[in-house]
């Protein structure tokens, strides 16, 4: 296998910073409504790992894909595009038939990589 490239590592660790801030902010939602609980934090737990990873293998495929014939790489983007949200949609069952998941807690920080995503160029240090 080949090494994983600084740039994959270095923006996959500013998603999961984002993520785990977008985190912090939704469980004080959950705790100002009452709502909060055990299943609250291991449901966001697992949802972080879960979007964090995703992006990670994301990058991974992105760099093995670089260097193939165009067909050849869209088939592989594909591909992991599938089993990504596969991987998602299982964990995201999980987090539904498994009692000490909070399956809202779990699917939500899903849509925080997009928001980091969104908001990357007011954090850049390149104008």
């Amino acid at each position: 296998m080949k090494k994983i490239d600084a740039t994959v590592l270095k923006e996959t660790a500013y998603i999961a910073a984002f993520t785990v801030i977008l985190s912090a902010l939704m469980q004080s939602v959950f705790l100002i409504i009452g709502k909060w609980d055990y299943t609250v934090l291991l449901g966001n737990t697992m949802g972080i790992i879960a979007a964090a990873g995703n992006f990670l293998l994301m990058g991974i495929t992105v760099q093995s894909a670089l260097g193939k014939e165009q067909k050849q790489a869209a088939d592989i983007m594909k591909l992991s595009q599938t089993l990504r949200m596969l991987l998602l949609f299982v964990i995201a069952l999980i987090g539904y038939l498994v009692p000490v998941f909070n399956v809202i807690a779990v699917i939500i920080p899903y849509i925080f990589p997009r928001i980091a995503v969104a908001l990357r160029p007011a954090f850049s240090k390149k104008q």
